[in-house]
């Protein structure tokens, strides 16, 4: 039987960099993974594919010049799932290849089969083949990561009617969509859709969407879909849905509307990859949703040698703090010393156009009774935002009146998961309106949206006042 310091299931973001910490560690590492290829969900049918899809159709659109050149610009006039699909085969294979070169340069092991606990040290790997190997371990990193919940009401076909990992798959582009679920999945797809003039109507029973990001960036990033023709029926519920004869597909709404397309995207909710685990066996049990719950700070499961970190733990369920979770424990694991990471982290929407968050919203702001400015810039306010033609584009910083210190940065727009990081630094080093006031930004750039936001609230604020 072979035996292990830490054996990791799943080779996903927190699979990865927990198994690859491990090894750098001196520690023997092994990392069971079922699909075909290492890389788990964000590789495959996750992250990657849905950001490769949407850089490939804003290019193929021509959709970043169409401020210059109008809404009918085009770099490519007949747009195919194939276009979409060749640059996606070429992102993926290099994904692959770096982390397979990762897992050889610090000698990670890692088979391919289905693993399931016998206790809470030994695991069953069942491969392709039909060979069963029994592997032990003193520690287990469960990051199994989650996949599409697909209720029974749903006639999923593959075809029409998808879930977000067989929309990778389809063969044609429609001509018109439904995304059911507003949450970040659905979004992000049907703003890619909309990008390439596919007709999008999103359903949501939910009055309201991404409720975790602040409300004003939420209503400029409505207003933005709705002025391109975007379909938002919120608080509206599909109770039916059925294919028709000729391919189409209709839906019928708890409203009493009725609607009919093309393709049916069901994006709402995900579920944690943990039914083939055989958990009970440890002691260990999923919620209705298979996620399991640990330890905030080390990520240790109710049973001691079991640890989970990425999606299958539930939010923020991003690939980057899901590669800090896996990290951290796999550091407790083995027994080293881990560092509690910085409070405050970005969170990126890769939608159309992109959303891009770091600390407290203007209404946690009001919860906590934290009196509050803010300010405002509009990336058409910058020089850049006009060479690049843009119309559109906010960013919001929220500061403390008693410290000055920044508290919150809210982005919607062009390069908005990029622009964040300078106010996630600023704010976990405590810095202050003084900041963006005071520091010389590269001109003409984007970036210099923050120096903006920055003197819009210093005018309200004042300057420091000075002790006599």
């Amino acid at each position: 039987m072979l035996q292990y310091d830490l054996v990791v299931v799943g080779s996903g973001p927190a699979g990865r960099r927990g198994a690859i910490q491990a090894a750098k560690l001196g520690k023997k590492v092994l990392v069971i993974e079922q699909g075909k290829r290492v890389g788990g969900v964000s590789v495959h049918t996750g992250t990657i594919p849905s950001k490769t899809l949407r850089e490939t159709a804003l290019n193929l659109s021509g959709w970043r010049e169409r401020g210059f050149y109008g809404r009918s610009y085009r770099v490519k006039e007949e747009i195919s799932a194939d276009d979409l699909r060749r640059r996606l085969l070429i992102t993926l294979n290099h994904e692959v290849e770096v982390l397979e070169h990762q897992f050889a340069r610090n000698r990670v092991q890692h088979i391919r089969g289905k693993a399931s606990f016998i206790n809470a040290s030994t695991l069953q790997v069942i491969k392709d083949d039909g060979e069963i190997t029994q592997v032990t371990a003193a520690s287990v990193l469960l990051a199994v990561g989650t996949k599409p919940f697909r209720p029974d009401y749903i006639p999923f076909d593959g075809k029409t009617v998808l879930d977000s990992d067989e929309l990778l798959d389809i063969q044609e582009l429609p001509r018109s969509m439904v995304v059911i679920g507003a949450g970040v999945i659905g979004i992000e797809y049907a703003t890619i859709f909309s990008a390439l003039d596919t007709a999008v109507t999103v359903i949501d029973p939910k009055a309201t969407m991404l409720d975790f990001i602040d409300k004003e960036i939420v209503e400029d990033f409505t207003y933005q879909l709705r002025d391109r023709n975007m379909k938002l029926l919120l608080g509206q519920k599909a109770d039916k849905v059925e294919t028709l004869e000729g391919g189409k597909v209709e839906l019928t709404l708890d409203s009493g509307r009725r609607l009919t397309t093309d393709m049916v995207l069901f994006a709402a909710g995900r579920m944690g990859a943990t039914d083939a685990l055989n958990l009970p066996a440890i002691g260990l049990e999923a919620d209705s949703r298979g996620r399991l719950k640990v330890n905030p700070e080390t990520f240790q499961t109710s049973v001691a040698n079991v640890y989970a970190a990425g999606d299958v733990v539930g939010f923020p369920s991003l690939a980057s703090t899901s590669m800090e979770q896996g990290r951290i424990a796999a550091r407790v694991a083995i027994g080293a010393v881990a560092k509690e990471p910085p409070k405050y982290f970005p969170y990126g929407i890769y939608a159309v156009p992109e959303i891009s968050t770091c600390g407290l919203t203007e209404e946690e702001m009001k919860e906590r009774g934290i009196p509050y400015e803010c300010g405002i810039a509009r990336f058409r306010e910058t020089s850049r935002g006009h060479i690049m033609g843009l119309d559109t584009g906010l960013l919001k910083l929220i500061f403390s009146l008693k410290t000055r210190r920044l508290l919150g940065v809210h982005i919607v727009g062009e390069g908005a998961t990029e622009l964040v990081h300078i106010g996630q630094a600023v704010l976990n080093l405590k810095g202050t309106v003084e900041y963006f006031v005071e520091n010389t930004f590269n001109y003409p750039t984007l970036a210099e949206a923050y120096k903006i936001a920055g003197l819009d609230a210093w005018n309200r604020m004042g300057d420091i006042k000075s002790e006599l």
